[in-house]
């Protein structure tokens, strides 16, 4: 470690870290989601994320608003914090420019709102687990972890798998647990403007030739803009034979109850009844020779 990262180590707790981490793999996050999902009132997440500011871990900046004004903070990696990163996860020494470069790179990015929905998705989820014993955000990639060769291996895979390039492009990736339940997923965030529902129907079969090749089926997940797309999806997809598992959920309806993804607002196709918890589609995850089906 240099000896600038060595100094500032002392000054870093465990969430630091954590924080650290997350904006390393999914790029920025507003003050909003950081206290949601890791510190007990915005007041204390306020307070920390001034003081990693100062410290020279964090940088941040507000976008402006179409109509005046600005948006709250929203904090990415600054070169020290790309430092730490670095040196935490023994990766080679950064360009002394990467921060500057990847904060020009997301406050131009035109699909700046897609990424931070996303991001809105897990540090909901993750906030749920801060709050809950027995509950687990144990995985969240972003879509950048899932593409290249073998991108899905794990130990014990055959040649296939390790070799395969999978075609499937999901926002990103989570294991949700909930007690004896635990629920890998695939997240495809919608905003309900830039995609015909046809195109997102016709992902799934890229999922579906994923599962053939692993063998893990895990349940893709639409998050969508509203509760009126959401039965208009349902529609194309009772026109399409489709083999692994679906669940849709309306972001206005979350807004509108107060629930969060892990609460009971998913409806999987071809299920009737009640909408489900997020740990209750353990029941569609295929794992290998393991399943939770019942």
């Amino acid at each position: 470690m240099t000896d600038h990262v060595l100094r500032v180590q002392s000054a870093l707790t465990d969430r630091d870290h954590v924080l650290l981490g997350w904006l390393a793999d999914h790029g920025v996050l507003t003050t909003a989601q950081i206290a949601h999902a890791l510190f007990p009132s915005l007041d204390f997440a306020q307070g920390r994320l001034r003081r990693l500011t100062t410290l020279g871990v964090l940088a941040r900046f507000r976008p402006q608003r179409p109509d005046g004004g600005s948006y709250p903070y929203h904090y990415v990696l600054d070169q020290l914090g790309v430092d730490v990163v670095s040196a935490q996860r023994g990766d080679d020494i950064p360009r002394r420019d990467a921060a500057r470069r990847r904060r020009w790179h997301l406050t131009n990015r035109a699909n700046l709102p897609h990424l931070l929905g996303v991001n809105q998705f897990f540090t909901d989820l993750a906030g749920h687990a801060r709050t809950r014993p027995g509950t687990c955000l144990e995985r969240w990639w972003p879509a950048a972890r899932m593409q290249g060769i073998g991108a899905f291996a794990e130990d014990g895979d055959p040649i296939q798998v390790l070799a395969y390039i999978a075609k499937v492009r999901p926002d990103g990736h989570g294991i949700w647990a909930e007690h004896h339940q635990r629920v890998p997923f695939f997240l495809e965030y919608d905003t309900g403007t830039e995609r015909p529902l046809s195109l997102l129907v016709d992902k799934l079969f890229n999922y579906e030739d994923l599962a053939g090749v692993t063998g893990r089926l895990w349940p893709v997940l639409f998050w969508l803009h509203s509760a009126i797309r959401e039965r208009h999806l349902h529609h194309h997809l009772n026109e399409t034979r489709i083999r692994i598992p679906v669940a849709t959920a309306a972001r206005d309806h979350t807004t509108q109850t107060g629930l969060s993804p892990a609460d009971a607002v998913w409806w999987l196709h071809h299920r009737p009844g009640a909408p489900l918890r997020l740990a209750d589609l353990a029941t569609t995850v295929i794992d290998g020779n393991t399943t939770n089906a019942a």
